[in-house]
């Protein structure tokens, strides 16, 4: 199975309640990617795998992260649980993009996080439109695949581009990357966004 829009809600909850059960502690985690883009019916697809971008700690009304080196056993054992319960693959919760929090996140990321809770003991912050345009950018850079698809149906306006064009060029500082960045943003009608960067 994959999650999708019409499955996630009730896979979260289950995965709540696994935490609950096994833990008996809260976990708060940062996700992005197709899920994100999902939950927040932002891009309306499918996708395989939950990217967790970091713990969240929230302290009054901000939130703080920090870095996951590896989920504890009660998470990981939680996870297991709901990929047998829903046939969902290995792997299907993951700390994939950890390694962005060390490269640098857009300015003010934190503060346009979207919080949702499922359960007393799980809370999920999805990163935003405008993270989202970030991070795709970049990937679809390298990629010319559904990065590109998911980027586009986020119709990032032209200034919207600048900011993420701007962010980009600080995670690839090669002259190469930043060349072909531009032949992507004249490609897709972002000509402009070039001469500002």
């Amino acid at each position: 199975m994959r999650l999708s829009p019409n499955n996630i809600d009730t896979i979260f909850h289950a995965l709540g309640k696994q935490i609950s059960f096994r833990a008996g502690t809260s976990v708060e985690v940062v996700v992005c990617g197709g899920t994100a883009l999902a939950v927040l019916d932002l891009v309306h697809r499918a996708t395989k795998d939950v990217d967790v971008l970091a713990w969240a700690r929230t302290e009054g009304k901000d939130v703080f992260l920090d870095r996951v080196n590896a989920f504890p056993v009660w998470l990981e054992e939680s996870a297991a649980a709901v990929a047998s319960d829903f046939d969902l693959p290995g792997g299907w919760f993951n700390a994939g993009p950890a390694s962005q929090l060390d490269l640098g996140l857009p300015g003010g990321f934190e503060g346009r996080l979207v919080r949702r809770t499922y359960g007393p003991n799980f809370t999920i912050h999805f990163i935003s439109r405008v993270d989202q345009i970030h991070f795709k950018l970049f990937a679809a850079v390298d990629r010319n695949d559904y990065h590109t698809q998911d980027l586009l149906a986020l119709k990032p306006t032209p200034e919207e581009m600048l900011d993420a064009a701007r962010w980009v060029v600080t995670q690839d500082v090669s002259e190469p990357f930043r060349m072909v960045l531009e032949d992507f943003l004249t490609k897709y009608g972002f000509a402009d966004v070039t001469d500002r960067i």
